[in-house]
């Protein structure tokens, strides 16, 4: 059972971490050019957190629509004892 857990955490750990860079390249194309310059202008401004909490909500809505659909195609399964 612990082990499922581990697993599970990991899984959605690293679904996060890839959606996170996925977002952060399509927002801001030029990441994949010239990433320090991106990363200086980060620190000048101070805004380090926006990244987490736009993957975060994405995260979240995508969550709500796979936990939805699980339960769904739960429904129409069959049972075995």
């Amino acid at each position: 059972m612990l082990q499922k857990f581990k697993l599970a955490i990991k899984r959605e750990i690293l679904i996060y971490i890839v959606m996170l860079l996925v977002l952060a390249v399509i927002m801001h194309m030029d990441l994949l050019s010239n990433p320090t310059s991106r990363f200086e202008t980060m620190v000048e401004k101070g805004n380090y957190s926006h990244p987490f909490l736009y993957t975060f909500v994405i995260y979240t809505i995508i969550l709500i629509i796979r936990k939805t659909l699980d339960f769904i195609i739960g429904l129409f399964e069959k049972k075995t004892p």
